[in-house]
């Protein structure tokens, strides 16, 4: 899955050990705003020392974030994280060729946001052409 949106805010990483291994880890977590009509916050992380460092962000970066979400139980509660495994700067869902240009020719400026999408991000949405049903001898929108 993927959103665009701007880093709003860049939390304070965790680091810790791992109780059955012994190796090291860290996990990086950003709040992304969307450029939609109805602007959503969404929380993400980046698990990995790796990966944080090849998938920088910083505060008002516009990206797209490619990501999984994954739900756990634990006594008897749900827990749902978004787990990001790759951070490109820029909109890449319009053109990924054409933002990665317009970003290498101009990293000051930010993308152009694409119209809003409807709810449910559905982009093949049908709309009715009354001309073209009265050509067919009916009024009826189906």
């Amino acid at each position: 899955m993927e959103i665009v949106g701007k880093i709003v805010q860049v939390l304070p990483a965790q680091e810790g050990v791992s109780k059955s291994t012994g190796n090291p880890w860290k996990i990086q977590s950003y709040v992304l705003e969307t450029q939609e009509q109805y602007p959503r916050k969404v929380c993400f992380e980046i698990f990995g020392e790796d990966r944080i460092k090849n998938n920088p962000c910083q505060l008002d970066d516009l990206v797209t974030v490619s990501f999984d979400i994954e739900s756990r139980e634990f006594n008897g509660r749900w827990y749902t994280s978004i787990r990001a495994w790759r951070v490109q700067q820029g909109d890449m869902t319009v053109n990924p060729d054409a933002a990665q240009a317009a970003q290498a020719a101009t990293p000051a400026q930010p993308a152009q946001q694409p119209a809003a999408q409807p709810m449910g991000g559905n982009a093949n949405v049908q709309t009715f052409d009354a001309a073209a049903s009265q050509d067919e001898g009916t009024d009826l929108p189906f």
